[in-house]
């Protein structure tokens, strides 16, 4: 066994030069990068990751090596926290790939680094090995990060080059990752402040689960690409001069939003790409040496103001009020010449730095390292409030609480006093009472916004001022769970309703065992359950708290356990509730004929299956099978709404599937045209959809303003080369703006 020492300082290795031109860009970033660098100690820990992998390859072919270097980078030149983190990139993978121990570790780079590889290890396992809807996983990696918060900073650089480099993988493995990604690591890095991380995971994970919407998201952008730097340069020219004869020094450049902005737009929006305008901003970046910089940063929007006309109702504020990550700009929309709404972002270089990098950024602004640490603790103090929040019994409820504090639009609300707080948007007053404190959200009764009283599921605006009335004697209702989006008033109203059930089931249980002792009766718990069953109960704790309640009189439980209860058919054996999705689908199936599937490489034609009216699919869509409570399959476009969920939260029931030849039959798809209101249009529509490409029409509905009209067109079509044709001959019909699909907004069940 070669001694460590060797392998620390690498001898008898041989390294590749185009693998040590690599490490020399990583020293030559650090130094650029870094407050402080230990190139001695970088250089150690490749030497340790380049033997301990010196016999592994990664699914692109390349030495595996390629990637720890890769990850260092991209943590250098993104985040750029500090060298321990850089040598903790290098080695991520060493314990839990190879034969090198925690152990080996530890002794040769000491205790802070063997922390951050011992949080990296676990957290791997749990995210590639195991099903991320399992709760202690998501526990794990919000352990790690209480723990050293370098470790979701490793994580993200990691996540980040694999997503790079997912090509090479297969289609099923892609898409799992692909939706974590976009779920949960990317509203992560933005939770943290790492935009340019966060929007570079999400462009990826439109690639991977939508490659056709992302290609013509990426076209659109390209070719738009000439148009608008001429028209910034043009909306440049004033602000320049008025900036430069008041003294400022800055960088001003055009920004392109990232594909997945546009995506959610064109999405919320319901308008396909030629009609979404803002998808560019322009940048100004302050370069202050002084503490001005917040002055400054209205100086220069009083400027650009008085230049151009500005949108009162698209201003935000983000330097006097940051967002929770840090993030401080002022953004302002006004409209240029030829009537052209601009976005424009003003802020300090600080600003900007600590907008791409987040937290790590504060390094290179604080001489003290104690100052570092506190704007680290008010990052993660929503980490370990959800870690002390009550845990919920669902895994699949513990892993919705966690994403729900990974909002990443915020409003600004007051109390009666003034102070100040953060909500996410569609917050309601109960958010704001949990938020407050837990005992004001269990007794709240009421809420005054702007002086006047609101239903309890208000939606807050930003701005609003809320007074929450509360009572001794009012308690959580149920109902609430319904429309609260925060984690903390989700959990604690969970909790509550759990501990209110636990005693109504403890006082239901007293109450039964007092009556049966006077019977004579002894059950089993085995006996006490299938008489639930009976009583159409899922399990005895149920029944108990429905007796504790008094909404199951005892005497129902005793007459069916002596046989003569006064239930009626209740003494069946096979509780109802049991009518299949499938029935259900029989009711209301969107297509005809038998279609063949290949589930898992198989083919079948004897699994009853439903095509999700949430997305529509039809053969060539990309697709996923999610099995159902019954066993059947209800069959899911990638790109739909619901998919994330299934595919995050239910891996374990997702199937492969894969269009087989279909005959004769027929799927639903929905069509949204757009174009003049004139005489015939409709005919003319109507006609080259039935008639022309003899295509039956299910439902057409047509509104019509201003000249223009909307329509709304649901058809049968075999696939998706069908539709596709559809498309393209209906964008031919004089008048015709816009033709694209639309799908339902209807969630899973």
């Amino acid at each position: 066994m070669i001694e460590a020492s060797a392998i620390l300082k690498g001898r008898g290795q041989v390294v590749e030069p185009a693998i040590q031109k690599k490490l020399d860009n990583l020293i030559r970033a650090c130094h650029d990068h870094l407050p402080n660098v230990d190139e001695e100690l970088v250089r150690r820990a490749f030497n340790v990751s380049h033997w301990a992998h010196r016999n592994d390859r990664r699914a692109t072919g390349e030495p595996y090596i390629i990637h720890p270097l890769a990850v260092a980078s991209i943590f250098v030149e993104q985040i750029g926290f500090d060298d321990i983190s850089v040598a903790a990139a290098l080695l991520h993978d060493v314990v839990e790939d190879t034969d090198l121990s925690l152990e080996f570790v530890r002794d040769a780079f000491g205790e802070s680094l063997a922390n951050i590889i011992d949080g990296l290890t676990k957290i791997g396992g749990a995210f590639s090995s195991h099903d991320i809807g399992q709760a202690e996983n998501v526990q794990k990696l919000m352990l790690s990060m209480a723990t050293d918060v370098r470790v979701i900073f490793v994580k993200f650089a990691d996540r980040l080059h694999n997503m790079q480099t997912l090509d090479s993988l297969p289609r099923a493995k892609q898409l799992k990752i692909a939706t974590e990604t976009l779920d949960l690591f990317a509203p992560l890095a933005h939770r943290f402040g790492f935009f340019a991380i966060k929007r570079e995971l999400e462009d990826l994970s439109l690639r991977i689960l939508d490659p056709e919407l992302h290609e013509e998201i990426v076209s659109g952008l390209r070719d738009f690409q000439r148009e608008r730097d001429s028209y910034v340069e043009q909306f440049f020219e004033p602000i320049k001069e008025r900036l430069n004869e008041d003294g400022f020094e800055f960088e001003m450049y055009g920004r392109t939003k990232n594909a997945y902005s546009i995506y959610r737009k064109m999405k919320r929006q319901n308008k396909p790409l030629d009609e979404i305008y803002d998808i560019f901003a322009v940048r100004i970046v302050l370069q202050n040496k002084d503490e001005r910089g917040k002055e400054d940063c209205w100086r220069v929007y009083s400027i650009i103001t008085d230049l151009y006309r500005p949108l009162p109702e698209r201003f935000r504020d983000f330097v006097s009020l940051p967002k929770s990550n840090g993030y401080q700009s002022l953004h302002t929309t006004v409209v240029g010449h030829d009537g052209k709404r601009v976005e424009v972002q003003i802020r300090t270089q600080e600003m900007h730095d600590i907008a791409e990098r987040g937290v790590a950024a504060h390094w290179k602004y604080k001489e003290d390292v104690s100052d570092t640490d506190s704007e680290m603790d008010k990052f993660l103090t929503w980490v370990r409030d959800l870690l002390d929040n009550p845990r919920p019994e669902r895994a699949t409820d513990f892993v919705q609480d966690f994403r729900l504090n990974l909002y990443d639009e915020e409003i600004y609300v007051f109390t009666p006093k003034g102070d100040l707080f953060s909500l996410p948007t569609a917050a309601t007053p109960i958010d704001f009472a949990y938020l407050v404190h837990t005992e004001v959200g269990y007794h709240c009764i009421g809420a005054k916004v702007n002086g006047k009283m609101v239903p309890l599921s208000y939606k807050l605006k930003s701005g609003d001022q809320i007074e929450i009335i509360t009572s001794k004697k009012q308690s959580p209702n149920p109902d609430w769970i319904k429309f609260v989006v925060t984690q903390k008033a989700r959990s604690r109203i969970r909790h509550f309703i759990k501990e209110k059930r636990r005693r109504s089931a403890k006082l239901g249980q007293d109450i039964w065992e007092k009556r049966a002792k006077k019977a004579g009766i002894v059950l089993t718990e085995h006996e006490l359950g299938r008489y639930a069953s009976i009583l159409r109960f899922p399990n005895v704790l149920q029944m108990f708290s429905e007796i504790g309640t008094g909404h199951l009189d005892v005497k129902e439980l005793l007459g069916a356990v002596k046989g003569s209860t006064t239930s009626g058919d209740a003494h069946t054996d096979e509780p109802d509730g049991l009518r299949t999705q499938f029935e259900t689908f029989l009711d209301t199936a969107h297509s005809s004929g038998t279609p063949a599937l290949m589930i898992d490489g198989e083919l079948h034609t004897d699994i009853l299956t439903q095509y999700a009216p949430c997305c529509n699919p039809i053969p060539g869509d990309d697709v996923f099978g999610y099995i159902n409570r019954t066993g059947g399959i209800k069959i899911h476009r990638v790109s739909c709404q619901n998919a994330p969920d299934l595919l995050l939260l239910h891996s374990d029931k997702v199937v492969k599937v894969d269009w087989s030849r279909q005959k004769d039959v027929r799927f639903v798809s929905g069509l949204r045209v757009m174009g003049e209101d004139r005489v015939g249009m409709v005919s003319e529509l109507t006609t080259v959809i039935s008639k022309n490409l003899k295509t039956n029409i299910r439902s057409i509905s047509i509104d019509t303003e201003d000249g223009i009209f909307v329509g709304t067109v649901v058809l049968y079509v075999s696939d998706l080369t069908h539709l596709k044709r559809l498309i393209d001959r209906i964008k031919r019909i004089e008048g015709i703006h816009g033709v694209y699909r639309f799908e339902q907004s209807q969630d899973e069940s």
